[in-house]
């Protein structure tokens, strides 16, 4: 019998990545058990060649020092090995990604508001080869009291690298050297006040980008500049337009493989809001709402088939599958739901 593709989810609990098997023809999810125990786990994602599953630990000591941490994992047959752990510049490490090349790993210290880089070398994290410790804040007096990164990005290009600032309300930007993991400060972009940018996704076109607004619950369209990797304001799309709600929060962002769909995960209303883009400018028209089958959606992915969607309710303790029509991008008004405890990041094997 073919063995069933496997699926990690980070795990805000001390169990930390948790495995399942997925069957694509009946969108079932069967828990595997742990995968790899590391506290508090907010993100996770694969080396280029899939044989390495970097995670984010967001607590607030890791090896006996006042940080969190990233840890590397090797794949093998469903089953993961630790390769490295290595200390983040700050508490509350929520995200590390990998740059394009797959040399570099970036993560993003929410609690502490710094980000660090670390050299990848053969699946194993070097010590932190450069941090930034953030001091900015907004008007949010209760989310902006100070600088909180969230989110780190690469250009198409990968000759820049973007860490978001909730708190400040910023996109910093800096160029990227993949050969040593440095980052020199090349200005940054500004939100509206109050937005909180929390996630940066690219578009397939290579110059749009969507920034995702926590705090405003609403998406920045932005046009990207090759030259200097600034960003340009296009257009602002309101994921809720009711403002009377202060507990609905924008948070994460899925783009199809063509680029012609794009999702918006919202929390507190707890949705998945649909939309088709125009190829060449990235311009969003929406497609509908469907509810996020739990609460407070904190990932969500598609299948490598795209005709499902899986959701991620970190405060229901479920992931939600739904199926969605490749020709429309629309998803189905209700979906299956499956056990899983403060599930915070989904990855498909």
């Amino acid at each position: 019998m073919t063995p069933r593709p496997r699926v990690f989810v980070g795990s805000n609990t001390p169990d930390g990545i948790l495995a399942f098997d997925w069957d694509p023809a009946t969108a079932e999810l069967k828990a595997a058990g742990v995968a790899a125990r590391l506290s508090n786990v907010d993100w996770i994602t694969y080396s280029r060649d899939r044989k390495t599953i970097f995670a984010a630990s967001e607590v607030d000591s890791f090896n006996g020092k006042p940080t969190g941490g990233v840890a590397s994992y090797h794949v093998d047959n469903g089953k993961l090995t630790q390769l490295s752990a290595q200390n983040s510049a700050a508490k509350g490490t929520c995200y590390a990604g990998l740059d394009h090349t797959g040399r570099v790993l970036l993560s993003a210290d929410y609690g502490g508001g710094a980000a660090a880089s670390f050299k990848v070398t053969e699946g194993r994290l070097s010590a932190a080869v450069w941090t930034e410790h953030y001091t900015g804040h907004g008007p949010v007096t209760d989310r902006q009291e100070a600088a909180h990164a969230h989110f780190a990005s690469c250009s198409p290009d990968n000759r820049f690298a973007y860490i978001n600032d909730l708190g400040s309300d910023c996109i910093h930007i800096y160029k990227l050297n993949s050969e040593t993991a440095e980052l020199t400060s090349a200005g940054k972009w500004t939100a509206a006040p109050g937005s909180g940018p929390r996630t940066l996704h690219f578009h397939p076109n290579g110059t749009t980008a969507y920034c995702m607004d926590e705090l405003a619950s609403a998406v920045d369209v932005l046009t990207w500049h090759k030259e200097d990797g600034s960003f340009t304001h296009v257009s602002r799309f309101e994921l809720n337009p009711d403002r009377s709600k202060p507990t609905s929060t924008g948070c994460d962002t899925v783009i199809t493989r063509d680029g012609r769909f794009v999702y918006f995960a919202n929390r507190g209303d707890d949705f998945i809001y649909a939309c088709s883009a125009d190829a060449r400018t990235g311009a969003l028209t929406p497609i509908g709402k469907t509810p996020s089958g739990g609460k407070t959606p904190r990932n969500f992915v598609l299948d490598p088939s795209e005709r499902w969607m899986l959701v991620a309710n970190q405060n229901s303790n479920n992931v939600a599958v739904f199926a969605r029509n490749p020709q429309t991008g629309a998803l189905a008004g209700e979906g299956k739901t499956f056990a899983c405890p403060s599930p915070m990041c989904i990855l498909f094997a």
